[in-house]
């Protein structure tokens, strides 16, 4: 298993709009931000998602980082704060990826 920080700004715009009075970070940013990271990381170009689940909300100013872990077909993910889980899931590496 593989480790990296991922770094959200407090003031990202996606926590303005979701929700005001209670902002939390819409699930699709967290993902492209995974994403990012993880191809950064391994080297690949990842081409889908075969699965994610969204177990905890994220605030503003929560430390996250990534767990995860690659195979020839796919990147199995894990999101924390802390200990809390905050979601789940696997990526699909695309065929023509360098790695």
């Amino acid at each position: 298993m593989q480790y990296a920080t991922l770094s959200i700004p407090t003031d990202h715009p996606a926590y303005a709009g979701h929700f005001p009075g209670r902002p939390i970070l819409p699930g699709v940013v967290l993902l492209d931000q995974a994403q990012l990271v993880i191809e950064k990381a391994c080297g690949v170009l990842l081409g889908g998602l075969s699965l994610a689940k969204f177990h905890s909300p994220v605030t503003p100013g929560e430390g996250l980082r990534i767990a995860y872990r690659q195979d020839a077909a796919m990147v199995v993910f894990t999101i924390l704060h802390g200990e809390r889980k905050v979601a789940d899931g696997k990526f699909i590496i695309t065929p023509e990826s360098p790695a």
